[in-house]
């Protein structure tokens, strides 16, 4: 059976297995729509969070970036990994204790202020708009490839989906259709992973094939470990070797930085923290942590595995080929315009550092723009540079050179000529996790907007059915929105999702933890500290990524600070507002104070504070 006739099978299963859940798990109450009835166990919300967390861009984009990058791209790994050791121990089970439904909704009453909730609403709104945009971007790369549909179909079919099971079921549908997704997506991640590994080097851990001798038919009948013939094949090419570690503009400080902001930002992300709601107990808010990085684990160890097997693959199939050489994965991938050859005249492909590069990405230009780039190429081609302009030079100017990271995972199967239901699973497992990941970002925005903003402020009288209906509503006008955000998303699938985690490290991560460790933060220092981080971080990327403002050195760094580690200063500027203003305002009302003290005590020594008891404010 081909490639489509198995996606369409494994597709249509998953969603349909997705829908089912979605219908049998509907809810008519607010606490089950935002909290799953707070009844989830820890393991099924350990899996819930992994799948979660596991967005497009861990399944679709990480392995690109560490393929493309080489030891750098690790940066993405150990921060997002190491930010669940925050979540778990500094954020976590003080949150669940204090009850509520959302993370505005701690803000809102530890710093006794609607304007605290408004502020925080926007933050949670702002951060999950860049975030989802990743995702629906994520959904479109892979229709377009395996369903030979146009990105924007893909994108709107996945609004669809998303829309029918987020709206049914709230929290509680959504977790358990999460916990189905982390299975179809962690299937799909390790299968190809394990097959590609023994095909490469005889072991069936990828883990163990990372560090072993290729399979000697694979190296002329030599002894060659795989790092050591890709270091190899690097240099003969012109690349940096692929383990030298601290290169080009990737240099310490800003491995640093990013690394650090993805940590703190994975703290700070209100879809993760608010799965914490969902448990029953403090202690299963532990547990699910626990849970949760034992899940995550068996994708990120296997992460790098993947990107140095399609790294080598990719190099060893393409350089030098002709048109009649290439190979079927490349033929096929270039009709989605993610990987493009714009020949220089002399017929070969070339995979090389140097201004002779012929493979580009074009996944940021519209069908437009594309074909006017490559008909001006072949106009240049034909009158041998007399007339026309060299395409080459354009997708240069525009910053697309290199293929397109978002394709490296999806594309591995083929790569290494795997069976065609392996590859057709491969974009099962991808939807799986943008639709997963998309799923608790809605709900997340509408939570913001119907709870925080209508209940609490607006209307608090507001019956259960108008709560319901206002949150399902925000949910349809959020879905379009991000639709929007896919088909023009502002960069590749996990830059963006970089660009939410830089958002969040500088707005929710320092007003949450000295809303739970600190008694004397008020509401003035709190909400000044939270609008300068967010509001410095959001300018740099804005003007870096799209007015070109060159990067700021700040007299240390060659190359300027990477604009997806600038959160790092949005929350060294919010902690450094808030603590330099505390001094100067108000401490929190006794009763606050009282509950700080409360949901920072052992479980069983003070009362956890319940939804249906919460004061208002």
């Amino acid at each position: 059976m081909s490639v489509m006739g198995w996606t369409y099978i494994f597709v249509g299963l998953t969603f349909a297995l997705y829908l089912f859940i979605a219908w049998i798990s509907r809810v008519r109450d607010t606490k089950g729509f935002y909290v799953a009835g707070r009844g989830v166990p820890a393991i099924a919300n350990g899996m819930a969070t992994a799948a979660d967390w596991m967005s497009a861009a861990s399944f679709i984009s990480m392995a690109g970036l560490i393929s493309t990058m080489g030891f750098a791209g690790g940066c993405y790994l150990i921060g997002w990994t190491g930010g669940y050791v925050l979540l778990a121990l500094l954020l976590a089970p003080y949150l669940r204790k204090f009850g509520h439904f959302t993370v505005p909704d701690f803000v809102g009453d530890r710093y006794e202020s609607n304007l605290a909730r408004c502020a925080a609403v926007v933050c949670a709104i702002f951060v999950s708009f860049t975030y989802v945009a990743g995702q629906m971007r994520g959904v479109g790369v892979v229709f377009s490839r395996f369903l030979e549909v146009d990105i924007t179909v893909g994108v709107v079919i996945g609004m669809a989906i998303v829309f029918i099971y987020a709206t049914l079921g709230g929290m509680k549908g959504i977790t358990w259709t999460q916990v189905a997704q982390y299975w179809v997506l962690i299937t799909a991640y390790l299968v190809p992973a394990i097959a590609i590994s023994f095909k490469l080097t005889g072991h069936w851990l990828p883990q163990a094939g990372l560090g072993a001798e290729l399979r000697p038919e694979l190296a002329g009948g030599e002894n060659v470990f795989l790092l050591d013939k890709l270091n190899q094949v690097q240099h003969d090419l012109g690349f940096q070797s692929y383990t030298q570690a601290f290169t080009g503009s990737w240099d310490m400080i800003n491995i640093f930085c990013v690394t650090l902001a993805m940590m703190v930002g994975t703290a700070g992300l209100p879809h993760v923290i608010v799965r914490f709601y969902t448990v029953r107990t403090v202690r299963s808010a532990r547990w699910s942590a626990f849970w949760a990085l034992f899940f995550i684990a068996c994708l990120y160890l296997t992460a790098p595995a993947t990107a140095v097997f399609a790294r080598y693959y990719m190099i060893e199939s393409l350089n030098g080929k002709s048109e009649a050489e290439l190979p079927g994965w490349f033929v096929n991938w270039r009709k989605t315009g993610l990987i493009l050859w714009l020949d220089n005249g002399d017929g070969l492909l070339r995979y090389s550092s140097g201004d002779d590069n012929e493979i580009y990405r074009s996944g940021n230009l519209s069908s437009v723009e594309l074909g006017e780039v490559l008909r001006a190429h072949q106009q240049w081609l034909d009158s041998s540079g007399g007339a026309g302009a060299d395409g080459r030079l354009d997708l240069r100017e525009r910053g697309l050179s290199g293929p397109d990271r978002d394709i490296i995972v999806l594309a591995a199967p083929e790569m290494a000529e795997l069976a065609n239901w392996i590859i057709a699973f491969v974009a099962a497992g991808g939807l799986a996790a943008a639709l997963s990941t998309a799923s608790g970002l809605l709900l997340v925005i509408s939570s913001s907007v119907a709870h925080d903003l209508y209940y609490r402020i607006i209307n608090p009288r507001a019956t259960e059915r108008q709560r319901l209906l206002v949150g399902r509503g925000v949910i349809g006008v959020a879905v379009i929105i991000a639709g929007i955000f896919g088909i023009y998303p502002p960069g590749f699938v996990s830059q963006v999702v970089a660009f939410a985690f830089g958002l969040a490290a500088a707005s929710f991560f320092p007003v949450i933890v000295l809303g739970i460790f600190s008694r004397r933060v008020g509401t003035v220092p709190a909400i000044a500290g939270m609008l300068c981080g967010i509001s410095f971080t959001a300018f740099y990327i804005i003007a870096c990524v799209f007015f070109k403002m060159p990067a700021w050195t700040f007299g240390v760094l060659t190359n300027g600070l990477n604009p997806q580690g600038v959160g790092v200063l949005g929350m060294a500027i919010n902690f450094a507002v808030t603590l330099s203003l505390t001094p100067l305002f108000a401490p929190p009302s006794q009763p606050v104070q009282d509950m700080i003290d409360s949901i920072r005590e052992p479980e069983g020594f003070g009362p956890a504070v319940d939804i249906d008891e919460a004061p208002e404010h």
